[in-house]
């Protein structure tokens, strides 16, 4: 009996510590919706962009991943309520990226502190 308790003990640990650090490898489920999540947003880019864009947008998240799915979610999420009168050429592509570019700019600010350090010439006659 107690080694049924331990094996249970040892079975919840391990799904404790696979959720918490995100193995994904465990529930093939789960990553088999994932799978079918990542074909249905391929699909509908591919119905979406014309080939020159779909090529600027996977060159782009190869460089800056976040901002490419970002771009996709919008995209998608545009082409779901039927704002997308044809393809989206690389072009108009361009003027998106260069539009949530403008939303999400961050300033750069540089700020000095110089430290004032006592320095005597009277240590350097040694």
């Amino acid at each position: 009996m107690a080694d049924e308790e331990l094996e249970a003990l040892r079975r919840q640990r391990l799904a404790e510590l696979q959720a918490k650090h995100g193995d994904s490898s465990a529930d093939p489920l789960q990553q088999e919706a994932k799978q079918r999540e990542a074909e249905i947003r391929n699909t509908i880019l591919a119905q979406v962009l014309d080939q020159a864009a779909r090529a600027r947008l996977s060159n782009l998240a190869l460089v800056k991943p976040d901002k490419a799915k970002a771009v996709e979610n919008y995209l998608i999420q545009m082409a779901r309520y039927g704002q997308l009168p044809g393809k989206i050429t690389e072009q108009v592509l361009i003027e998106i990226l260069e539009k949530a570019s403008q939303q999400t700019e961050k300033t750069t600010t540089v700020k000095f502190n110089r430290r004032k350090v006592l320095d005597s010439d009277e240590e350097d006659d040694y």
